[in-house]
């Protein structure tokens, strides 16, 4: 695909809207290595509120990339993990990672230095 067409327009716009929300892309760089319950994801994106975390781990499960998963245990374990489509979209994101660690190298190299 070369272009964005408009009947992928609607689509496209929300999936750059979730995934632009603060903390996501943290939240779905952890899924992506592998199930983990709540104090886990806590502890690999450091400045995330548990409030906060608790709502994308939810607005994720609701648009199907993240499943939840309870473990009938004393005391009950939750474990959260990437959904297939969550994998999917996971895999497109690779490669503007990588445009943006490309470019932020060139950035820094370009900086005009504040004046005094």
């Amino acid at each position: 695909m070369n272009s964005i067409h408009d009947d992928t327009c609607p689509s496209f716009e929300d999936t750059l809207e979730m995934v632009g929300r603060r903390w996501t892309g943290s939240v779905l760089q952890a899924a992506a290595q592998g199930a983990r319950r709540f104090g886990e994801y806590r502890a690999m994106i450091d400045g995330i509120s548990d409030r906060l975390l608790s709502q994308r781990l939810k607005e994720l499960e609701a648009a199907g990339l993240i499943e939840r998963t309870v473990i009938p245990t004393t005391p009950v374990q939750i474990r959260y993990q990437l959904a297939p489509d969550g994998q999917a979209l996971v895999n497109a994101l690779l490669p503007l990672a990588q445009w943006s660690m490309h470019r932020s190298g060139h950035r820094g190299a370009r900086r005009v230095p504040a004046s005094t």
